[in-house]
């Protein structure tokens, strides 16, 4: 379509000078009135078209910003719970080998000279150093307990400096004394560099952790000398049942109040809630969310707001789905994710308007590019209404003929245009430009906005499609990642079809889609059957990959016929020559002499096995003797011991998932329940042995979120078979 001096050539205005110069006498009345109906007829399809288009582009992308949302928003809070979790629990582990640590020293009391801490020195402050506290009225230099619990100064010293967590560590003795380490001695120096007593006995931690008699923590309180918010990990020392130490770590809490602080924006913000339903850290200054002092603060759990209400209680006990609730007059998608360690919850919250933008502001430019287009057809239309009345006047009869063959190359195009915008729908935005459109008029510039609006609809759905694809991508990797970690164990039983001296059946669950718990079990020659059941610290694939390597080294020590203590001792130099991300593992390694029953063991911080000692008797718990934890230290030596098993017996091995195993009210399925569970029917092969403790847990469980891997071993030893035996003993009187 050309212009020349205003005058079109070729376009709609040519066309119709032409009709009317053939219809000016014959064919007008019938010519305006076909003129008029496709003018209608055009402008009702593009206006259902476009408010068709709009329909579906709206609903299509209000629900894949909301699954977007959905999937990214709770895990990320969840991640981001996982993160502040694992904090937490680092600290737990800390304080837990300080305390094995301790109770080797009380332990052996006899076996450790002591050695003297002096008190808080300001020339120091900024340096890590190894201190001690005191009440008044008691004497330091005779306290056998602080110069037993000095012989800790180095190995305190060592996890404070290696850790960004702690913000103390320390050992507490029943008489009265603390021994300390940190970097802020001058906080415990007057201007006169005195320091004052100490209430060790008096501390809420002191007290909580002798009353609990377990590992407990605090809640958020002022540091005694610093004033920084933070709250304590600690754990009793017992000898002989008797009280003789606290064991704690301090955690201040600065990095995660100014986290939470700084994920403030327009788009939302991060909450930590307490186990009491309080907000303990939030940017938000007015609201629901406010934080308040504790004895003013709201449990949000009895909010008026029954969905809010709801949504806390849930979020500490669980991970949440996403949830839209009105608060304040307006509209905000909720996640939340428990910290299981602590009881708390980390909430997310994003106000609803700022999810909705983008497809505002879609609609808003698809009105805009429908507005400029119809506008053009009826500029276009209006002119060539216009052109037509004036050409009326000097058509000639002849037009008749001609107006026919080209009015059908008018409507031809606007027919299909129409039949095509009629059929799109759903996913199906592919309007594209055909040849019927190349007209080189008004229609065929509609006809290539509309194809312009397609494409950009497709790249949409194409970008949504990508999206979708890469989740589903992680998941087939996760479902392979679990798969080679099950094949990694033994898994198809009976495994040693040939042997009749034994029984034995393993079952591993893991908690995500991949676990850091394992067992194995091999012949090291055909006597010596080795077993192992082990814990790695954490979960999901960095366990799972400790986990890998963990096993690969045990067997391969094993195989080379060291005993247990050995194994232990190696593989624990090989962990720590290659432990940069400072990982763990509880193990227990036995190697069973088949033809005597005599089972060499050695436990590196694992739980205590469980024995079935006679074919009539019961299983019962054996308190084996524990070293350090596989990787914690470098350098340590472990214990072995050894039993006789005899025909009949049977040996139940475990990781903590089995006893902490935790129901909606968190309550612990605990030892007394896996025993009593072990002891229903004490006469069951090993395989539903195994089931009766699985089905005990479950039971007890119901429909609680599995938070641990649970895994377990069971052997039943029968002796070697009366034949065999009868020819060794036939062979020996020869």
């Amino acid at each position: 379509m050309r212009i020349i001096r205003g005058i079109k050539l070729g376009g709609v205005q040519q066309k119709i000078c032409n009709l009317m110069l053939i219809f000016i006498f014959a064919l007008i009345g019938l010519y305006a009135a076909v003129s008029l109906y496709q003018k209608k007829s055009l402008a009702n399809v593009v206006q259902e078209a476009a408010a068709e288009q709009q329909i579906s582009i709206g609903t299509v992308s209000e629900e894949t910003m909301k699954a977007v949302l959905d999937s990214s928003m709770t895990r990320t809070t969840a991640l981001q719970a996982y993160i502040a979790n694992e904090l937490f629990a680092d600290v737990r582990t800390d304080v837990m080998t300080l305390r094995a640590f301790a109770e080797e020293l009380f332990a052996h009391a006899e076996s450790f000279a002591p050695r003297t801490v002096s008190a808080p020195d300001a020339a120091n402050d900024g340096v890590p150093s190894v201190q001690m506290l005191h009440e008044k009225g008691v004497d330091p230099a005779q306290s056998e307990a602080l110069g037993l619990v000095s012989n800790m100064s180095d190995i305190m010293l060592a996890m404070f400096e290696n850790s960004d967590k702690l913000g103390s560590c320390f050992v507490a003795t029943a008489d009265g004394c603390i021994l300390f380490v940190n970097d802020r001695s001058g906080a415990y120096c007057g201007a006169d560099g005195s320091v004052p007593d100490f209430d060790v006995r008096q501390r809420p931690w002191y007290l909580q952790a002798a009353e609990a008699g377990e590992l407990i923590f605090t809640g958020v309180e002022l540091d005694a000398y610093t004033d920084i918010p933070g709250l304590v990990c600690a754990a009793p020392v017992y000898r002989d049942g008797e009280l003789v130490a606290v064991i704690g770590a301090d955690v201040f809490l600065t990095s995660v109040r100014d986290y939470v602080l700084s994920t403030s924006s327009e788009n939302g913000f991060l909450c930590v809630i307490n186990e009491d339903g309080q907000v303990l850290f939030s940017p938000q200054k007015e609201g629901v969310f406010k934080v308040e002092l504790a004895e003013e603060a709201a449990d949000l759990r009895k909010n008026e707001n029954a969905e809010l209400a709801a949504f806390v209680t849930r979020a500490l006990t669980e991970r949440t789905d996403l949830v839209l609730t009105e608060i304040g007059g307006k509209a905000y998608y909720l996640s939340g994710a428990p910290m299981d360690t602590l009881g708390w919850a980390i909430v997310s919250v994003v106000e609803k308007d700022v999810t909705d933008q983008p497809t505002s502001a879609m609609l808003d430019r698809f009105a805009r590019i429908n507005e400029e287009a119809q506008g053009a057809y009826r500029q276009g239309a209006t002119r060539s209404s216009q052109t037509a009345r004036l050409a009326t006047l000097v058509i000639a009869l002849l037009a008749a003929t001609c107006a026919l063959l080209l009015s059908n190359r008018i409507v031809k195009p606007l027919e299909h245009m129409t039949s095509r915008i009629n059929a799109l729908g759903g996913s199906d935005q592919a309007f594209e430009m055909e040849d019927v459109y190349r007209t080189n008029d008004e229609i065929e510039v509609l006809a290539e906005s509309f194809a312009k609006l397609s494409e950009r609809t497709r790249s949409y759905i194409t970008q949504i499609t990508t999206i979708t694809a890469e989740k589903e991508r992680i998941g087939t990797e996760l479902a392979l990642a679990t798969r080679i970690q099950t094949a990694m164990m033994p898994h198809i039983f009976p495994p040693f079809p040939g042997r009749d001296e034994f029984d034995i059946y393993a079952s591993m669950d893991p908690a995500k889609e991949v676990g850091g718990d394992f067992y194995d079990f091999f012949l090291v020659d055909d006597d010596h059957l080795c077993m192992v059941m082990a814990d790695v610290s954490g979960k999901g694939v960095p366990a799972a990959l400790f986990m890998m390597a963990t096993k690969i080294i045990l067997q391969s020590v094993a195989m080379l016929g060291g005993s247990p203590a050995e194994i232990l001792t190696k593989t624990n130099q090989a962990i720590c020559s290659n432990n940069q991300e400072e990982m763990f593992v509880t193990v227990w390694v036995g190697i069973l002499e088949i033809s005597t029953g005599r089972l060499t063991a050695a436990n590196a911080g694992h739980e205590y096995p469980v024995l079935k000692k006679t074919p009539d008797g019961s299983f019962e718990l054996f308190r084996d003797k524990h070293g350090l934890a596989i990787g914690a230290m470098d350098g340590v030596h472990y214990r072995e011991y050894e039993m006789t098993l005899e025909p009949g017996a049977k040996l139940f091995l475990y990781t903590d998932g089995v006893p902490e195993a935790t129901n909606a009210d968190n309550a612990l399925f605990g030892t007394e329940r896996m025993l009593a569970a072990l002891n229903a029917e004490t006469d069951a092969c090993p395989e539903k042995v195994l089931k009766n403790v699985r089905g005990a847990v479950d039971a007890f469980v119901q429909d609680a979120e599995q938070f641990d891997d649970i895994t377990m071993l069971c052997m039943e030893y029968y002796g070697k078979p009366a034949e065999a035996a009868g020819d060794l003993e036939g062979k020996e009187n020869e």
